[in-house]
């Protein structure tokens, strides 16, 4: 009896060796090579005279040829979805949605499969509930559409026959790591069935117009589980999250058709998840009175709206010695530059402290503009005087101390002026703009500037 020639395989990208190595050389990781089944190559891979004659004739047109058609895109009956897709969804693009268990991935699909606008039939292929399981979340969310197919169903031969049948317009996958084929040797959830799989739904999809979503698992770092290659299969990857007990955010980590810059927000709720149409202020906190120490509020500009998200600092007397920084919601470099920032030009001293930073509502900031809100608020922890009452606060702050500007000034400090903020303190850039100075802003060239403007004369 023949043997079967095996390799082992990465189970993080999907690389294979000939043999078993601690540490991937393709993507770094460690202790994830598993034994497989080596994939027999295809006959034009082999160089036989029929795979040679069996390939197809490639042509290449201009670009200037290629017409576009009208309706290409689908609204999906969720203004906050089509928001983050760029306007809506794309006939025959594929959308890769990742998320924690339970955080409502699949409630989403079945929302939005029931709302898409348009003729047509949507599929929902569930490979981990019942079709009465879906039944029973549908009534509760008030789903009654009776478009939507239902087809329970992890083999993908099978599912491609129904989909051949149906027709669909819109195809859920719920999940990709259920998914399996009979021409891979191995359990579903695996590098090569995942891979396999994606690929086949996703070239079927493009091949008829249709537009498909596939819900994936994700690892205990938060990461899509599965190959990196499926990401790139694919074209949106769209990243669910929990910002608080109530509140899912919605952002684009690839898009292809769209902006990535763009987040979409909703609230949880008994019936199902709700979109939030105003968000300006959705992570900010009411207080009667002053603010306590080491709280300052920043106009951050999140794709094509302005929110406005309280920035929380504190500072305690380091233990043992060693001084350390705590800050998962802001980027930890950049918490520990305004410290050395404040430390270099003002002689304030944070070496021997711990640095405790986080944004209210659990949103996660990435934009420069939060580097001056986050140094007034090291600095009013570190003394422990509240920054004034309705202030709010903006802008980039370089190594040298310089505050220099960021985008959308103007849009930024009208949504504070929107939300009862008397005062914002921003870039020197904005002075001298007739439509900055009606606001009231302050302005500040040094990040020294901006503590004696909203401290008092008498700070560093």
């Amino acid at each position: 009896m023949a043997r079967t020639r095996t390799v082992f395989e990465c189970s993080t990208c999907g690389h294979q060796e000939p043999r078993w190595l601690g540490r991937c050389p393709e993507c770094g990781a460690w202790n994830g090579y598993a034994e497989v089944a080596a994939s027999e190559p295809a006959p034009a891979a082999r160089g036989s005279a029929d795979g040679a004659r069996s390939k197809k004739t490639a042509l290449a047109i201009p670009l200037a040829s290629i017409e576009t058609r009208d309706g290409m895109r689908l609204d999906t009956g969720l203004a906050e979805v089509n928001r983050v897709l760029g306007g809506g969804l794309i006939r025959g693009s594929s959308v890769l949605v990742g998320g924690e268990p339970g955080i409502g991935k699949s409630t989403l699909m079945l929302q939005l499969a029931a709302r898409l606008a348009g003729p047509g039939r949507s599929l929902y292929i569930s490979g981990e509930e019942s079709p009465g399981q879906l039944r029973m979340r549908a009534d509760r969310l008030g789903v009654s559409s009776p478009r939507i197919e239902v087809l329970a169903e992890t083999e993908l031969t099978a599912i491609m026959q129904v989909m051949e049948q149906v027709k669909p317009v819109l195809v859920v996958a719920d999940s990709l790591q259920t998914l399996y084929t009979r021409e891979v040797n191995a359990l579903p959830g695996s590098v090569n069935q995942i891979r396999v799989c994606t690929q086949e739904l996703v070239e079927w999809a493009r091949a008829r117009g249709t537009a498909l979503f596939l819900v994936a698992h994700v690892t205990k770092e938060g990461t899509i589980a599965g190959p990196k290659i499926v990401e790139h299969l694919v074209d949106t990857v769209l990243d669910f999250q929990s910002a608080s007990a109530e509140i899912r955010t919605l952002q684009a980590v690839k898009n292809r058709f769209g902006s990535v810059d763009e987040i979409a927000f909703f609230r949880m709720t008994d019936t199902g998840l709700a979109e939030v149409e105003d968000a300006s202020s959705l992570f900010l906190t009411r207080r009667d009175g002053e603010n306590p120490a080491g709280v300052a509020v920043a106009p951050i500009f999140e794709g094509s709206r302005s929110l406005l998200i309280e920035i929380q600092a504190l500072t305690v007397p380091a233990k043992g010695g060693i001084s350390r920084i705590y800050s998962d919601r802001i980027d930890g470099g950049r918490v520990a530059r305004m410290a050395a920032v404040l430390e270099k030009h003002l002689g304030l001293h944070l070496a021997e402290h711990d640095i405790y930073v986080n944004v209210a509502g659990g949103i996660r900031i990435t934009e420069v503009g939060v580097e001056l809100p986050i140094a007034l608020a090291l600095y009013s922890a570190r003394v422990g005087t509240p920054l004034p009452a309705h202030l709010g606060v903006i802008g980039e702050v370089s190594l040298t101390g310089e505050v220099r500007s960021v985008s959308n000034l103007e849009k930024r400090f009208r949504a504070c002026r929107e939300m009862g903020f008397e005062r914002m303190v921003g870039p020197a850039r904005a002075e001298g703009n007739a439509e900055t100075e009606t606001l009231g802003i302050s302005t500040a060239a040094l990040v020294r500037d901006a503590v004696r403007l909203v401290f008092g004369a008498g700070a560093k």
